[in-house]
C-alpha cells in the first residue's frame, strides 16, 4: 500500500480551483460578485474568444489597498467573516476566500485597484498563482481585473471546454441574472468589442427585465408581491395565455443572490395549475427576502443551491402570492352569464331559433287553428329581404317520381340559306358508328378504354367511431375492441418518417419573417446549432439581443408555433450529451408538433390510414414510449358488466 503524504501547494491549488473555476462564466460569476460586494454602482465585463483569451472586469466599487494585494490571492483570505458565528448569518454573494485564488492558479491575471482616498493606485501581476511585486501606478477608483489564457497550465480542462460561441452564450445568461438580481448597479456587457448588455441601474426591476431579456417578455409580465412568516416575495411573473416552451425563463432569486430551486419552481408551478395550458411553463423574475441565519448558502461550491431552514414557509410564500396575483389579475376572463332560452338573441330572425319547448308547442299550434278553421297559414320564416318563400307557399311533391318525358323538339338545322337559294347543298359525311355501351354493364364486362380492378380485400377489423376527437374506436373481427390515441399514431409515424428520410423536409418561407426572442442563452445555443436546423427545415439568422429571426419552417409545421417550437428545440439542445441524442430530440419535436392533436376533428380516411398502421403492427409506441393502443377483449367487456 503505498504510503500517505500531502500534496504539494501547487497540485492542491489546482485541485481546489476545479471546484470554482469549471468554464470562463464562472469566472465572471466570482468577480462580478466580488465587485458588488465591494459596493460599486456600475460594473463593465468585456469577453473574448468567450473568455478563453481575456476576461475584463471593472468596477467603481471600495478598491483594495496596495498591502493587501497578495493576501487577496491567498486560499480562505476574505473581507467578509471575522468570527465563526458569521457563518450563520451570510448576507454578501462571496464569503469562502477562494474565488481570486482558484482564478489565479489555472491563468494569468493582471488586477489593477486604487480606493477613493489614495492619491495613486496599485497593479499586481500573478502567473498560475505565483505573485509579483506590488507597483504602483495610476489607476481609476475602483478595481480592474484581466484574466488571460484561462487554464495554460491545465490542458486537461481545456478538453472540455466548449466552442467560444457556447462559453460566451453562458456568460451572457449569467450577466442576465446578476442584473436582475441587483437593478440598482448597472451593468455592462461587451463581447468581442460589441455591446451585448446594458442595464440603466435606476433601481427598478421592470427596468432591468426590459434591458436584459427583452420587450416582449417584459410585456408579458404582471407585478407581484405578498409574502408571509417572515418571507417576502415580489417581482413579476407571465399571465397564464403567454406560457413558455420551456422553464429557461424563471429565475429565482433569495437575499439577492441567484439560485436554482426545485422547490420554488414547484411552488410557482403550482399557483398556476389549471390555468395554463398543457405542456407550456410560467416565466418569471421573483425575488425572496428572508432572515440571513433562514438560508444556508454554504451547501454548493458555486452557490447556486441553497437550503432552507423552513421549506413550508417558503413553498407558501410564493405559492399564494402567485395564486392571489393570478386571481386579481392574470386569471382567466369570466364567461358572460347565459341568457334565457326565450330571449336568445338573433340577428336574423329566421333560423336558429332558441326556444323552450312550451313556446314552440304554442307556435305551432296556431298554423294548425288556422287550417281548421280554413284560413290560409302564413310562412313559418321569411328571407332576408322579407318576402316569404317559394317552398312556404307551395307544398312539396309527395312522390318523388321522374317526369313523364316531354315532347322531342325536331333537330335544329345550321344557320344559313336553304339549299338551292344562295349555294348548293354539301354533302354531308356519313357519321360513324359509336360502339354500343349498356347502360348496366355486365359483371365481368370490360368498358372500352378501362379496365376493370379488383375489389380489395375487406380488412379484418372495422372503425366504429371516435371519442373525445382523441381516441379512435376500432373492432377486431376476433371480438376485441382497441382504443388508439390518433396523436400518438400520428407523432409515430411522423417520427419514423422523417428519421427514414434521406433529403431535407419541404420550407414554406413565412410571408412576414418572425422575430423570435429566446433570450441570450437560447439565442446563442439555436445559432450554433443552425446546421442541424437547416436540416430539419428552418432558416434562422441573428436578430440581435437574445431573438433569431426565423424565415422558413418546415411545410408540415403551423407557422404559429414556431416560437413553442424553437423553445423546446432550445431546451433540447442543452441537455442532449451526444449529436445524435440532440437530433433524435428534435426529431421528437418535430414530430409532435406535425402530428393531429387531440382535440381537432379528423376525417373518417384519417382515422382509417392511422388504424391501418396500428393493426399493421407497423405503430406500437409513440417516440416517447408510450403505448398506442389499448386492447379490450370481449370477456374483458363483458367482465365489466357483470356478464361473465
Amino acid at each position: 500500500m503505498p504510503s500517505i503524504q500531502q500534496l504539494p501547494a501547487h497540485v492542491a491549488d489546482r485541485i481546489a480551483a476545479g471546484e470554482v473555476v469549471e468554464r470562463p462564466a464562472s469566472v465572471v460569476k466570482e468577480l462580478v460578485e466580488n465587485s458588488i460586494d465591494a459596493g460599486a454602482s456600475a460594473v463593465a465585463v468585456e469577453l473574448r474568444r468567450g473568455g478563453m483569451g481575456l476576461i475584463r472586469v471593472t468596477d467603481n466599487g471600495c478598491g483594495i489597498a496596495p498591502e493587501e494585494l497578495p493576501t487577496a490571492f491567498l486560499r480562505h483570505a476574505t473581507s467578509k467573516l471575522r468570527k465563526p458565528e458569521d457563518l450563520g448569518s451570510i448576507g454578501t454573494l462571496g464569503f469562502r476566500g477562494e474565488a481570486l485564488a482558484a482564478i489565479s492558479a489555472v491563468s494569468r491575471v493582471e488586477i489593477r485597484t486604487r480606493r477613493r482616498e489614495d492619491p495613486m493606485g496599485a497593479v499586481l501581476r500573478l502567473e498560475g498563482g505565483a505573485p509579483g511585486a506590488v507597483e504602483e501606478s495610476g489607476a481609476p477608483e475602483g478595481t480592474a481585473i484581466l484574466v488571460r489564457d484561462l487554464f495554460f497550465n491545465t490542458p486537461a480542462r481545456l478538453k472540455f471546454m466548449k466552442k467560444d460561441s457556447a462559453e460566451t452564450a453562458a456568460a451572457a445568461g449569467l450577466m442576465q441574472h446578476l442584473a436582475l438580481s441587483h437593478p440598482e448597479v448597472s451593468f455592462k456587457f461587451i463581447k468581442d468589442g460589441a455591446e451585448a448588455l446594458h442595464t440603466p441601474g435606476d433601481g427598478r426591476l421592470d427596468s432591468a427585465i426590459y434591458a436584459a431579456l427583452g420587450r416582449d417578455f417584459a410585456r408579458s409580465l404582471i407585478p407581484v408581491k405578498g409574502g408571509g412568516d417572515g418571507v417576502a416575495v415580489s417581482g413579476f411573473v407571465t399571465r397564464p395565455l403567454q406560457g413558455r416552451g420551456s422553464r429557461g425563463m424563471q429565475v429565482f432569486f433569495v437575499n439577492g443572490r441567484f439560485i436554482k430551486s426545485q422547490l420554488l419552481t414547484a411552488a410557482l408551478e403550482e399557483g398556476y395549475r389549471n390555468q395554463i395550458m398543457k405542456g407550456r411553463f410560467p416565466g418569471c423574475v421573483l425575488a425572496v427576502e428572508m432572515p440571513a441565519e433562514a438560508v444556508d448558502v454554504n451547501v454548493h461550491p458555486a452557490k447556486t443551491v441553497v437550503k432552507f431552514a423552513r421549506e413550508k414557509a417558503v413553498f407558501d410564500a410564493v405559492y399564494y402570492t402567485v395564486l392571489d396575483c393570478l386571481a386579481e389579475r392574470g386569471g382567466p376572463v369570466p364567461a358572460p352569464p347565459p341568457a334565457e332560452a326565450g330571449k336568445t338573441a338573433n340577428p336574423r330572425g329566421d333560423f336558429f331559433q332558441s326556444m323552450d319547448a312550451r313556446t314552440y308547442r304554442e307556435r305551432e299550434a296556431k298554423p294548425a287553428a288556422r287550417k281548421a278553421e280554413g284560413s290560409p297559414s302564413p310562412p313559418a320564416w321569411n328571407t332576408e329581404r322579407g318576402g316569404p318563400r317559394l317552398s312556404d307557399s307551395v307544398p312539396p311533391p309527395k312522390s318523388w317520381a321522374p317526369a313523364p318525358p316531354e315532347e322531342r323538339t325536331p333537330e335544329r338545322r345550321e344557320a344559313g340559306p336553304p339549299p338551292g337559294l344562295g349555294r348548293p347543298a354539301e354533302k354531308r359525311p356519313p357519321a360513324r358508328e359509336r360502339p354500343f355501351v349498356p347502360a348496366i354493364p355486365q359483371m365481368g364486362a370490360e368498358l372500352p378504354g378501362q379496365k376493370t380492378l379488383e375489389r380489395p380485400r375487406e380488412a379484418p377489423w372495422r372503425v366504429a367511431g371516435e371519442v373525445l376527437r382523441t381516441y379512435i374506436v376500432c373492432e377486431s373481427e376476433d371480438g376485441c375492441v382497441f382504443l388508439i390515441d390518433k396523436h400518438a399514431a400520428h407523432e409515430r409515424i411522423n417520427f419514423d418518417r422523417m428519421k427514414a428520410a434521406l433529403e431535407p423536409p419541404m420550407r414554406q418561407a413565412l410571408l412576414t419573417p418572425a422575430a423570435v426572442e429566446l433570450g441570450r442563452e437560447d439565442a446563442s445555443l439555436l445559432l450554433e446549432n443552425l446546421p442541424l436546423l437547416e436540416e430539419f427545415g428552418f432558416s434562422c439568422e441573428d436578430f440581435g439581443g437574445g431573438s433569431v429571426l426565423v424565415r422558413e419552417v418546415p411545410a408540415d409545421m403551423d407557422a404559429a408555433d414556431v416560437t413553442a417550437v424553437l423553445e423546446e428545440i432550445a431546451g433540447k439542445l442543452r441537455s442532449g450529451r451526444s449529436a445524435e441524442e440532440r437530433r433524435e430530440g428534435l426529431l421528437h419535436t418535430m414530430a409532435c408538433k406535425a402530428a393531429i392533436k387531440g382535440g381537432w376533428k379528423s376525417s373518417p380516411e384519417e382515422l382509417r390510414a392511422l388504424v391501418e398502421k396500428v393493426q399493421s403492427g407497423e405503430v406500437k409506441y409513440c417516440p416517447h414510449g408510450r403505448p398506442v393502443a389499448v386492447r379490450l377483449t370481449k370477456y374483458e367487456l363483458e367482465k365489466m358488466f357483470k356478464r361473465a
